[in-house]
């Protein structure tokens, strides 16, 4: 399942070994703070996903909405991503791993478990869901304990 081979699904216009480069070339461009990078590589009407029990969470469709996600998000917390796994699903891609940093308002720190979907069409991310541990983010946004 974590293959990255470069065989090809009849259903598929590209390797799916391209759908991971692809995210892992978005990740990498964020963690250079690359927002132009990483935006020429979702398509127009990129659709993103994270659930309203957090702050930044709802639903975000085309890249205007997508960058005023990624505002939301900063604007809360100040985060790192820590990558452990790749899935290749062909289109798809899960990501998982862990989200550490601080909270701004507080500077509580928190460490949270992650699992982004990412779905790749003709050579773009058209959606991307971010799932983590909400009650563990939750308490970390609330907390004003300095770990």
């Amino acid at each position: 399942m974590t293959s990255t081979n470069e065989s090809q699904d009849p259903g598929t216009t590209h390797s799916t070994r391209k759908s991971v480069e692809i995210v892992k070339q978005i990740y990498d461009a964020f963690r250079r703070r690359d927002l132009s990078e990483v935006f020429s590589l979702f398509a127009p009407a990129v659709e993103i996903y994270q659930s309203n029990e957090i702050p930044w969470g709802g639903n975000y469709k085309g890249q205007e909405e997508a960058k005023a996600f990624f505002s939301k998000l900063t604007q809360s917390i100040n985060s790192t991503l820590v990558l452990q796994t790749f899935i290749d699903a062909g289109d798809h891609v899960v990501a998982i791993g862990r989200t550490q940093g601080t909270v701004n308002a507080t500077g509580s720190r928190y460490d949270v478990p992650i699992a982004h979907v990412w779905t790749i069409t003709a050579g773009r991310v058209s959606r991307i869901g971010f799932y983590i541990d909400n009650p563990t983010m939750q308490t970390a946004l609330t907390s004003q304990e300095k770990v």
